[in-house]
């Protein structure tokens, strides 16, 4: 594998870094999330057996995914406070680049009650990233609500995106001054297909008609806010971070490409026609593929996460060239990774996740650059804490942070493609 490595090639100005969430990772957080997880812990402890007792790893997860304490956020892993200690642990590992959310509950944490403090924090968090050479990349919605946007109807109604504009307005006007990327929404369809279709994700709604007006909302969200903040400077880099899956015919029958051309369709292209005349760039999280027999998915499992997912890394080439061809702007991963606790295949899924990027370029998509996910185990929603996706392990009592074996292999290969002394 080492001699693998030596032969990648990436631009000198290439982003490398990873991603976090402010809710997953910050700790002290309160909004519809933190509201809704208090509720739901015991419920979801209980159903934890029912949900996850298939996976490899059950017996190793089992306590942990049955304890109501699980699915309560609490602390975090303290980003909060603990952020430069993490930020050094970025630059240490040769990354030039940090993706993170601003909480909107803690900036407004009522209608249009601004909280002087959170905005000193993350201005001080921001220059914290620039005094360490890390770009900073900032998200303005990643799943979390303030409690009063939620008891409105948060993005249900098109009429409420203009509190979500005021919100972009007035933080980016705040701390933009040292940002180029702007992430506008994350996982747009993930939000509306967890919150409105299955209901396992607050508000818990199960109506098809919802996840249709909140993607076009959420669109139109996205749209309104790019046009203030081109306004706001010409400097920005506008995008949204949309969860790709790369679908593909498991055999050469009609039905199996049809379907997979329609789950592509809906998976990416529903969303993406309605926002990419607004994006200067396209920030693009890709986890899986699914292989498409008939009308159903039936993908081959050979390896999969701790949370059971198919890894198959080699088809983000395909991924991206899809995108790429159908939109023509740069691409800017801005989540990859998977639930590896043990930390068995983090290795083998980075070294060939960097291959399928490099055969990517070499066909002519413009990729601009990788964003991890995470940089430390977080609060993964719904699940808790028990799934792993950090470069670096955090000790549950101490938070103490610590690099996995693929985080050091990882930094090894960033410091070589980007050069000596960098």
């Amino acid at each position: 594998m080492n001699n693998k490595a030596k032969s990648f090639s990436f631009p000198k100005k290439f982003l490398w870094g990873a991603s976090t969430a402010a809710h997953q990772v910050e700790g002290g957080t309160h909004n519809q999330w933190s509201v809704w997880e208090i509720e739901q812990a015991k419920t979801l402890a209980a159903q934890a057996e029912y949900q996850y007792a298939d996976l490899e790893n059950w017996p190793a997860i089992k306590e942990q995914a049955t304890n109501p304490g699980n699915y309560i956020s609490g602390k975090a892993v303290n980003h909060y406070e603990l952020y430069e200690t993490d930020f050094d642990y970025a630059a240490k590992m040769g990354m030039n680049t940090f993706r993170f959310s601003i909480e909107w509950s803690r900036v407004e944490p009522e209608d249009d009650v601004w909280n002087a403090e959170a905005i000193q924090h993350y201005k001080q968090y921001i220059a914290a990233l620039k005094k360490r050479g890390l770009e900073p990349v900032v998200t303005l919605f990643h799943f979390t609500l303030p409690v009063w946007f939620a008891q409105k109807g948060g993005f249900e109604k098109k009429a409420n995106v203009r509190y979500f504009t005021r919100f972009v307005e007035r933080i980016m006007h705040e701390v933009g001054g040292s940002i180029r990327y702007v992430i506008t929404i994350n996982e747009p369809e993930v939000y509306a297909f967890e919150s409105y279709y299955t209901g396992n994700w607050p508000p818990c709604v199960q109506s098809k008609k919802k996840v249709w007006q909140v993607l076009r909302n959420l669109a139109y969200a996205h749209n309104q806010s790019a046009k203030i903040l081109h306004s706001q400077s010409r400097r920005y880099k506008v995008s949204v971070a949309k969860h790709s899956v790369f679908f593909y015919a498991g055999d050469d029958a009609v039905l199996s490409r049809k379907t997979a051309d329609i789950m592509q369709h809906f998976q990416d292209d529903y969303f993406l026609r309605k926002v990419a005349k607004q994006c200067d760039f396209l920030g693009i999280n890709y986890y899986m593929s699914h292989r498409v027999y008939g009308y159903r998915v039936h993908n081959p499992d050979n390896r999969v996460s701790d949370m059971g997912w198919d890894l198959n890394p080699a088809a983000l080439e395909q991924a991206l060239q899809r995108v790429y061809s159908k939109y023509h702007l740069p691409i800017l991963i801005t989540e990859n990774g998977l639930a590896d606790g043990d930390d068995e295949q983090r290795k083998w899924w980075l070294m060939h996740t960097l291959m399928a990027m490099q055969r990517a370029m070499e066909s002519g998509v413009e990729l601009i650059g990788y964003l991890h996910w995470s940089l430390v185990d977080n609060f993964e929603w719904d699940k808790g804490f028990w799934p792993q996706f950090g470069l670096l392990s955090v000790d549950r009592d101490t938070l103490k942070r610590r690099p996995r074996p693929s985080a050091i292999w990882f930094a090894g290969v960033i410091k070589k493609m980007r050069g000596d002394g960098q």
